[in-house]
């Protein structure tokens, strides 16, 4: 096989698109790697400033001083988001004025490849074909390595016009992804208004105990076969071999409690956003069997199954869950807080209408925001599509945008 061929296998395609060069990084690309500059934590903490240190995947610390200036493309040398390299971007661009760790590389423009040009074509591409393994989920990309990897290269004026495209849905994505975190802000604050201020000196207002307003549910599975669930901090339920890619359960199954849909489940594992743990509410399943370690329960007809669980995702209970964590963590990673106490602790319970108005209001709120997310992903979704046609040259275009035959 010739030079040429070999890149092309290595690519999976027979022929380059008409007009477009198969070259290497290494040929078409400058790395500059003499740009890097290491600095340990304990240095930053010393030299704290207004300049950001950039990692593989983005800002790390901001410094008091600069040693790059310019437009660059950076891609990992490390980490485990080469595996990941359909949710999760291989490439950064960077401009003005930074610094670069030694666990990145720093690709300058040349009169072949465009900075733009390299950070779309790599995004979300998958080397991992090229990649050397440092241990389990880790693998490493030195430079000798990036040089040899191919890269399909249009004229530069055909760059400039793909990549402009791309990037005009970029802004489209982030002007969409701010909107949510505004939104998010605004959410959270509403929450807190309607359920941890509204608590406060309201005598219409009760405050009763879980085991005075729900009955505990212990029931098992009755030989039938239902969906194995788990508890995401960040999801809610989710299919047990979703989370972990492979069934957990094994003989324990029979052990495991038979939920069904609109009761609630207590998952004692602690995680970054809830402390103490995290409640939630089955609404997705008209049955479903979770680990015998969760807390289950069912409302009483009174209680807004809803307007409760709120006040659940607004962590209001985190401050009596840590009163009651006596020795930390046990080793399977749940806190030692027995079903019996946690039954115990309290919650808010206002008059029923309240109780309909400020769930209404939280749904609204949160409807919004599921919306905003659904657009983002489908506007994602949408540049993917354009990616896979733009940077293979199945879709061409010219330097003022025309699509061409």
């Amino acid at each position: 096989m010739s030079k040429q061929q070999v890149l092309l296998h290595q690519m999976h395609i027979n022929r380059a698109p008409t007009g477009w060069k198969v070259k290497t990084v290494g040929e078409s690309c400058l790395i500059r790697n003499d740009l890097r500059r290491p600095i340990s934590i304990e240095e930053r903490e010393k030299i704290k400033g207004e300049y950001p240190y950039y990692g593989p995947t983005g800002i790390l610390y901001y410094i008091n001083e600069y040693l790059v200036e310019g437009r660059f493309a950076l891609i990992g040398e490390d980490g485990d988001h080469f595996l990941k390299y359909n949710s999760k971007h291989q490439t950064l661009l960077v401009e003005g004025k930074f610094n670069v760790n030694n666990h990145a590389h720093l690709i300058e423009a040349t009169k072949e490849c465009s900075v733009d040009w390299f950070y779309h074509y790599f995004r979300h591409r998958n080397i991992t074909a090229f990649l050397t393994r440092q241990g389990a989920g880790r693998y490493k990309l030195n430079k000798e390595t990036l040089k040899r990897i191919p890269i399909l290269l249009p004229p530069l004026s055909e760059q400039k016009a793909i990549t402009d495209i791309l990037s005009t849905w970029d802004r489209a994505i982030e002007k969409i992804e701010r909107l949510i975190v505004d939104k998010e802000k605004q959410f959270n604050w509403l929450q807190h208004q309607l359920i941890i201020n509204s608590t406060l000196n309201n005598i219409t207002w009760q405050h009763c105990r879980i085991c005075d307003i729900a009955d505990r549910i212990q029931r098992k599975s009755n030989g039938i076969e239902y969906p194995i669930l788990t508890i995401s901090s960040a999801a809610g339920f989710v299919l047990q071999e979703e989370k972990y890619s492979r069934f957990m359960a094994g003989k324990s199954v029979e052990d495991y409690i038979l939920l069904r849909r609109g009761e609630f489940a207590y998952n004692k594992g602690n995680s970054q956003r809830f402390q103490f743990g995290c409640i939630f509410k089955l609404n997705d399943y008209d049955e479903a069997l979770v680990p015998h370690v969760y807390v289950c329960f069912k409302l009483h007809d009174e209680i807004d199954p809803v307007y409760l669980g709120h006040v659940f995702e607004s962590d209001y209970l985190k401050h009596q869950l840590g009163a009651l964590v006596k020795t930390g963590v046990r080793n399977n990673g749940l806190l030692n807080i027995r079903p019996e106490e946690f039954m115990s602790v309290t919650v808010p319970i206002p008059p029923a209408q309240q109780q309909e108005f400020i769930a209404g209001t939280l749904n609204t709120a949160r409807q919004e925001i599921d919306l905003l997310k659904s657009q983002a992903q489908a506007y994602r979704k949408q540049k993917r599509g354009l990616m896979q046609k733009l940077l293979t040259g199945l879709w061409r275009v010219k330097t003022d945008l025309e699509n061409v035959v």
